[in-house]
């Protein structure tokens, strides 16, 4: 095994798309892994990540691909989204095309990123140069030959070339030799003077480089003729969504002919099923690399010549602007598709050509253009030494080049020297490799190669976090996290930067990320959320334990909603021990808790983990806060208390004894316990907001309007607050307080909205975001944005379909004065409202507005029962008020 000290020099041959995702893996895997690398890009490009794909600057030259499958890494699909959201297009979704260029732009930016946070481990050179040969050295390493001289010697090296260049051997001689014949038409210039001159112009070849210089070269008043074997141009994309299916069963019987049968039957199905053959050509694209493989190089041939235009067509499509683009042009006669071959070429006294095709027909045009792609054999000088010395061979049909899994064959079939290759080169063996899905996989695979192991933990004792549980981390990495632990289990700030440095001083530590994404998921914190979990992830794969994967897992379940209610539970019984999975857990204040968690399946869970704590303050603290919501005010009191002679600054004790003074009608004492607790102790809360909040409560409560007129401004109002407890506490505040005819003028619940994320409020991740952030939508009366709620729940989890979904229709009808149909589907929620998460006295929201939407409906004597219910649960001045003022 190699030592994980010992430097490691690597080089990427070629810095376009695939080079750069090879670079942006390596830099991550050395720096989690802590492995010193240097690293050499080589290409005489003046700035990575372009190549010839993503360099043109015409905004009409979009991706084939939706944004949503573009990201760079490929456990972390919305990465590229949330670039583009960071970067000057906050509307953009998944489903759209951003510009070629822009991707490009990503890429270079994502390699930068990359190199900053391997700063120290990774040292990156440019060189702006070609590689013409290499050979091996003694010591079996590489030592690459570069065409501004000089030698470099590494210990392996990417060759990411790109395609092979178009041969251009369908073209007759004299068109070959002719001033008026692009052949490279991506090249630097290669297209100026055919964009000035205001002649007809001939495209050999009918894919997406086609289309790609048909908008490019379209204008008014000039044909373009566009010619292949086929005469077929690319598909578009589907507008919207068609559905999904599965891949057929018999794709196991390797057979072309079956295959055949199997896939045109698998197509009709999905065209009967969905309107639409998409859905079953995307279901293959997970086993189409295995299907080729498994052909004979007979039937590989048989299929491209049969199948692979429209193969080719149907795979790789237009995006639907470009498409319309494209119609336009066909409609308007200014586009042109011809079906054939070039048989003759003749120059013509204008200074044109004539070009004779092969149904007999003859075109006058002032330019011919190669858009025929790539062609079989890599025909860079570096390939054609390789080839020509044994090193390296031609792949399957003579396309590009054989490897074992990325890694060169030779010529006598075995990996020789440490030179390994991805994307169009392996198009021999995989058929589908050049689009970026395949690429990143394939990227973070020789990631995995090129570095040596992760480090193995020298043999004894780990560190261990505040609760005993072992850490797979550095000393001081598990300092920073016992930190973080501590912050979040008494409710105080400064979890999130504690988790963070302990990340930064250990790349590779599993928990400090998982920590970190839970934090921006449950608590909206300032975190990239799926950039954490990914981390997560990748660390847990390298080096952790089995609590540490499960509690990985527990996060990543959650975050997607899979589940991870379940997970959480079931990590629980294995590893009770675990404090912050027990945190979340829990529905106090810190985290949403359990969904469906009922207090006595809370209370049994709090009972499976107490041997482990044995009185902690912290687990006294929790249990505290579930004896009120069981409405044990009087035991809930004794163990807050407890709880806070023991730690003073257990946050989830002093929000259980707010609990009980708002639960017991204690409003007054409540009110100034809590006050100056506030001003004191809990100066450094991390939700303070949320103790004012609950002093508002009890102001509300006393029908003192001025006071919470002064507690909202002083101490809740947007730029005070901002994210989540704005949402949670600012937005429910002012609502409570319409509600209550507590709040004179108007209501400046626009400032809650502006001060929390559009993503949050439309598309949040919980049920218990969604539901204040469908009050906050109700009090500012944003119809549209909470329809779009709505939408988001009915395809969320399945507490936001059956809670929250209804829910925003409810609020909806009482926006638009309908308060019977409010009425009615806010009263039938109530009995499962407690499945969002939160507390009692955060849910007593919708019962409020239920009492709102029955007065106005004119049922009063519904609103009278529903106070006297209330009265009797607690006394309140403010409940007392309003039904003195219902009519009898």
């Amino acid at each position: 095994m190699t030592d994980v000290r010992t430097r490691q020099r690597v080089a990427i041959v070629g810095a376009g798309a695939a080079g750069t995702l090879t670079a942006v893996q390596l830099c991550e895997s050395a720096h989690r892994r802590r492995t010193p690398l240097d690293l050499v890009l080589i290409d005489p490009a003046p700035e990575a990540g372009r190549g010839t794909a993503y360099a043109t600057r015409d905004p009409r030259h979009r991706l084939n691909v939706p944004a949503g499958a573009m990201s760079a890494y490929p456990d972390d699909p919305g990465h590229f989204v949330r670039w583009l959201c960071r970067h000057g297009e906050p509307t953009v979704d998944g489903a759209d095309f951003a510009t070629r260029y822009r991707y490009g732009a990503y890429l270079a930016d994502t390699l930068g990123q990359a190199l900053v946070r391997a700063h120290g481990t990774v040292a990156v050179r440019r060189l702006r140069t070609r590689a013409r040969s290499c050979t091996g050295t003694p010591d079996g390493r590489v030592e690459l030959h570069l065409a501004a001289g000089g030698r470099l010697t590494v210990d392996g090296a990417v060759l990411a070339t790109g395609p092979a260049g178009a041969t251009a051997g369908w073209a007759p001689a004299a068109l070959r030799t002719s001033p008026r014949f692009v052949g490279a038409p991506w090249a630097p210039g290669a297209l100026d003077p055919v964009r000035d001159s205001p002649e007809d112009i001939l495209l050999v070849g009918t894919g997406l480089t086609a289309v790609d210089l048909a908008l490019s070269l379209d204008r008014p008043g000039r044909t373009l003729h566009a010619l292949s074997r086929s005469g077929l141009l690319p598909q578009a994309h589907a507008l919207g969504p068609a559905g999904a299916m599965p891949a057929p069963d018999g794709l196991d019987d390797t057979s072309l002919g079956r295959l055949r049968r199997v896939v045109w039957r698998h197509v009709s199905r999905s065209v009967r099923t969905h309107g639409d053959w998409r859905p079953a050509l995307d279901s293959l694209r997970p086993h189409t690399a295995r299907l080729w493989r498994s052909l004979t190089p007979q039937e590989r041939e048989d299929f491209l010549a049969r199948e692979g235009a429209l193969w080719n067509t149907h795979r790789h499509r237009m995006a639907p602007a470009t498409a319309e683009h494209v119609s336009r042009a066909r409609t308007a006669r200014r586009l042109r598709v011809h079906t054939g071959t070039v048989t003759r070429v003749t120059a013509t006294g204008t200074g044109g050509l004539a070009v004779e095709l092969s149904d007999g027909r003859t075109l006058h045009v002032g330019w011919v253009v190669d858009c025929t792609g790539p062609g079989r054999r890599l025909d860079d000088p570096l390939w054609q030494r390789l080839f020509a010395s044994g090193a390296a061979v031609p792949g399957p049909l003579g396309m590009g080049a054989a490897t074992r899994d990325g890694r060169l064959l030779d010529a006598r079939g075995r990996t020789g020297l440490p030179l390994f290759t991805l994307g169009a080169p392996r198009r021999g063996e995989l058929w589908e490799t050049t689009a970026i899905p395949e690429i990143r996989v394939q990227a973070a695979e020789l990631a995995q190669q090129l570095l040596p192991p992760p480090e193995r933990r020298r043999a004894g004792r780990r560190p261990v976090d505040g609760h005993g549980q072992p850490l797979s981390t550095r000393a001081d990495a598990a300092a920073a996290y016992r930190s973080g632990l501590d912050r979040v289990l008494k409710v105080r700030s400064g979890a999130e930067d504690a988790f963070a440095r302990a990340v930064a001083l250990d790349p590779g530590f599993a928990l400090g990320h998982a920590a970190l994404a839970l934090l921006g998921h449950e608590c909206a914190a300032a975190v990239d959320v799926p950039r954490a979990l990914a981390d997560a992830q990748r660390a847990a794969r390298e080096r952790a334990d089995e609590r540490e994967r499960s509690f990985v897992d527990v996060v990543t379940r959650r975050v997607t909603g899979d589940d991870g209610d379940g997970a959480l539970v079931r990590h629980l019984r294995e590893h009770p021990g675990d404090a912050l999975a027990l945190a979340a857990a829990v529905p106090t204040i810190a985290f949403s808790g359990v969904s469906d968690l009922q207090d006595a399946d809370a209370l049994r869970l709090l009972e499976l983990t107490s041997p482990v704590y044995d009185g902690h303050w912290f687990h006294t603290s929790l249990l505290a806060f579930l004896r009120q919501e069981q409405g044990r005010l009087h035991e809930a009191a004794e163990l807050a208390h407890r709880a806070l002679a023991a730690e003073p600054a257990s946050g989830h004790a002093v929000h259980a004894l707010a609990h009980v003074h708002y639960e017991s009608g204690a409003h007054e004492a409540g009110r100034d316990w809590l006050d100056g607790w506030v001003a004191g102790r809990g100066r450094g809360a991390v939700h303070r907001a949320h103790f004012s909040w609950h002093i508002a409560l009890h102001e509300l409560a006393l029908d003192d309007p001025g006071a919470v007129r002064r507690r909202w401004f002083g101490q809740l109002a947007p730029g005070r607050v901002r994210g989540m407890r704005a949402l949670v506490d600012s937005g429910s505040l002012l609502w409570r307080a319409r509600l209550s005819d507590s709040w004179e003028g108007e209501l400046p619940a626009t400032d809650v909205l502006d001060s929390v994320a559009r993503e949050v409020l439309e598309r949040p991740a919980t049920a218990f975001t969604a539901l204040h952030a469908a009050v906050a939508l109700t009090a500012a009366g944003d119809l549209p944005a909470l329809h779009r709620l709505r939408d988001h729940a009915a395809g969320a989890d399945p507490v936001q379909r059956e809670v929250i979904a209804p829910l925003c229709e409810a609020f909806a009808a009482l926006v638009e004065e309908r308060f019977h149909e409010a009425a009615r589907g806010l009263d039938a929620l109530l009995p499962v409202l407690a499945r969002v998460g939160g507390s009692a006295a955060q849910r007593e929201v919708v019962e409020e507005t239920l009492l709102y939407a029955l007065v106005a409906a004119g049922r009063c004597d519904a609103a009278r029962r529903l106070l006297d219910t209330r009265l009797n649960r607690k006394q309140a001045p403010r409940d007392q008020r309003l039904r003195a003022t219902l009519p009898s």
